[in-house]
């Protein structure tokens, strides 16, 4: 017994066809929803058929609800050079923080140097005090 299947262009156009009933809310199973679910129950089809042979079609679905693929492609990519433009201009200003940090680590440790000579010349014996107001 051999079964009697549909032409690809013809069960595309079916598909196609119960999309556009679903979309005008005149579906021959009562469906309302545009879903790849509901256009697979209205063109009397598997879920499976559409996502595997018709990728057009779920496409089409996919952009009558709103989450075309290429679309969601395109936020993301969107997104990712916003975050990795965000990131190059954190990773400028850490550059920048670790120099400052650099330099201030230096003028610190040249303070500290002179900070121990002062307090080493205090403690000398040798050393007096200057009364204030000569120079």
């Amino acid at each position: 017994m051999t079964i009697k299947r549909k032409p690809s262009d013809a069960r595309e156009r079916d598909l196609q066809l119960a999309l556009a009933r679903i979309q005008r809310g005149r579906a021959h199973t009562g469906e309302s929803k545009v879903t790849i679910a509901s256009v697979a129950r209205e063109a009397g089809v598997s879920t499976a058929l559409i996502h595997n042979h018709y990728p057009i079609i779920a496409e089409a679905i996919r952009d009558a609800q709103g989450r075309s693929s290429r679309v969601q492609r395109d936020v993301k990519h969107q997104e990712l050079r916003a975050e990795r433009e965000k990131n190059r201009a954190l990773r400028l200003e850490i550059e920048g923080l670790r120099a400052k940090v650099a330099s201030l680590a230096s003028i610190n440790e040249v303070l500290i140097a002179e900070n121990r000579l002062l307090k080493a010349k205090q403690s000398d014996s040798k050393v007096i005090d200057l009364p204030p107001g000569i120079f």
